[in-house]
């Protein structure tokens, strides 16, 4: 009984001590979700690739023109009129509340503006920014169609700004065209530089429905973003990034999906870059309202004198700059075989004479040999001094430079003396083709000492009314007379410095009305084509690929291209 008690009491004291050096259980935990920061979603975006985003920006200059200028005027400046997908001008009613032609005699076009159409700073659109433009357009060399605004007698307010009065000095068809892209007056007038200066490297105000957040020429890129100022529909979209890049960039960031779609002027390698992502990407060609031209001056120089315009016209390989120009890209399927309407637009038709677009150099020399000149050593002379030319082109812009340098080739290999100039952009249009000159070929001088310009690679414009594309690119000055005293000197009406007076009077008519520009076209195109002083050569253009990223998008009207649509695209499907 000893034995067993004792066995019973170390049981006990095993039990106690194992009960006091046992774990306890652990304590009961309830888990509870970690705090989180609310997601702040992005800005929605828009990304388009472009082949550059240099300026300048403003659109009524022919140095500036180009997509990216295209782009941008319709992104951000307001418009009395803009272009339907059918081509009819329509009255953008976020900026107007009308516009019509209240007189006949004098002819008087009245407009009214909505009175909460404002700059982004604040500042009213009003009547001082038609006067602004109307001056410019009318003094100012080197802008972009003229013609129409050198008609403008007078411009009246009324409504305390909003109302504007525009008395013409003859009938004018085409008044919708005028007053589109309007600038900032109360910014720009008294700005450095002035006019040549406006837009050149941004834009001070804006009256569209976007403004830009950040233009990183270095980084190729430009931020726009809605304008919050804006009085009329909003963007749907928060920001358009337009970013540049290189052919191969362009068709790896569509395919990615790192872009929503590509505007680019394309040669056959780049098409085909963005032909191979196959059925996911929508292929357009988009004409631009510009055509390549060559122009044979008839200035102060050689080319004053018509045999020998004509002898330099018979030596250009025209299939030749064209190739070169096109490097098989969706201009090649634009030549321009018509003086003044593109190939683009309804009713065009070539009057291109037989045998222009080759050379042809037993013409040449028989021309040349008429007007004095003589090959000697393999080089055109005459009175022993060389027929000297010098071509020039905007800058290293292309295709002119690379068309330039053809042309260069070509004359120097037929034995004309050649020096190529390629000045930038703003100082050929805006000075060296706005040189004065004698108004029967006498030398004429700015003063400055600049090189006289004998032929010109240069994009002209060929959009808006044809009558006044007609009167812009071939018509003289108003008052201006192609026969006046050999003292008078004046500023080219035009880049080809040509102002014909026995053509004036059907230029006027077309612009007039007095004539259908049909009827106009049947007299003047043959005439022109027999002065030798523009050689069309091809309407530029671009291709629009469209991405499965965006809605809303399309080609746009005519030679106006897809942003004016822009404030109702979207991402998403198609």
């Amino acid at each position: 009984m000893r034995r067993s008690g004792a066995a019973a009491l170390v049981v006990l004291l095993v039990s106690v001590l194992a009960a006091c050096t046992s774990t306890p259980p652990p304590p009961l935990v309830t888990s509870q979700p970690a705090p989180t920061t609310p997601t702040v979603p992005g800005p929605s975006q828009i990304v388009v690739g472009v082949d550059d985003i240099v300026g300048g920006y403003n659109p009524h200059n022919l140095a500036d023109q180009s997509t990216i200028t295209t782009a941008l005027s319709q992104l951000l400046l307001p418009s009395v009129f803009r272009q339907s997908d059918d081509g009819r001008y329509q009255l953008d009613t976020t900026l107007m509340r009308s516009a019509a032609v209240t007189s006949q005699e004098p002819f008087t076009v009245t407009y009214e503006i909505r009175q909460d159409a404002s700059w982004s700073d604040g500042a009213p659109i009003a009547v001082e920014d038609f006067v602004y433009l109307a001056d410019a357009m009318r003094d100012q060399p080197g802008v972009v169609e003229p013609a129409g605004y050198r008609l403008i007698s007078n411009i009246q307010p009324s409504e305390g700004g909003k109302g504007v009065q525009v008395t013409f000095s003859q009938p004018y068809p085409g008044w919708q065209t005028l007053f589109n892209d309007l600038l900032p007056q109360h910014l720009l007038k008294d700005a450095p530089g002035g006019w040549q200066g406006a837009l050149q490297g941004s834009f001070p105000a804006y009256g569209g429905p976007f403004s830009i957040k950040q233009l990183d020429t270095a980084r190729g890129e430009i931020i726009l973003e809605r304008n919050e100022r804006y009085w009329d529909k909003p963007a749907a979209v928060d920001q358009i990034v337009l970013r540049r890049s290189d052919e191969a960039g362009l068709a790896a960031a569509l395919r990615s999906g790192n872009e929503q779609f590509v505007m680019s002027r394309t040669d056959a390698t780049g098409l085909k870059l963005l032909q191979d992502i196959g059925p996911a990407v929508q292929l357009h060609t988009v004409a631009s309202p510009r055509v390549a031209d060559v122009l044979l001056r008839p200035a102060n120089g050689a080319l004053v004198n018509e045999n020998v315009r004509a002898g330099i016209a018979a030596l250009i390989d025209r299939n030749a700059l064209i190739d070169e120009g096109t490097s098989g890209g969706p201009s090649a399927g634009l030549r321009a075989d018509a003086e003044v309407l593109p190939p683009s637009v309804s009713g065009y038709a070539a009057t291109i004479p037989a045998n222009v677009s080759t050379p042809n150099p037993a013409t040449a020399e028989q021309l040349l040999q008429s007007a004095g000149y003589s090959k000697e050593a393999g080089t055109w002379r005459k009175d022993g001094k060389p027929l000297s030319l010098v071509v020039a082109s905007p800058g290293q812009l292309e295709p002119y430079a690379s068309i330039a340098k053809e042309l260069a080739r070509q004359l120097t290999a037929a034995g004309v003396q050649v020096s190529t100039i390629n000045p930038e952009p703003r100082d050929l249009f805006a000075n060296l083709l706005a040189m004065p000159v004698g108004t029967t070929g006498q030398p004429a001088s700015d003063g400055s000492g600049s090189v006289g310009v004998d032929l010109a690679v240069v994009p002209l414009p060929v959009g808006g009314d044809p009558a006044t594309v007609l009167a812009s690119t071939f018509g003289c000055r108003p008052g201006q007379n192609s026969t006046t005293t050999t003292t008078t000197t004046v500023v080219p009406a035009n880049p080809a410095a040509v102002c014909d007076s026995e053509l004036q009077s059907a230029v006027d008519d077309a612009l007039s009305g007095k004539k259908t520009l049909a009827e106009t076209l049947t007299e003047l195109e043959p005439k022109l084509w027999a002065q030798h002083t523009v050689i069309p050569l091809f309407q530029l253009a671009d291709t629009l690929a469209i991405g499965n990223g965006i809605s809303g998008v399309t080609p746009g009207p005519a030679m106006v291209g897809p942003f004016g649509s822009a404030v109702n695209w979207t991402r998403g499907g198609k």
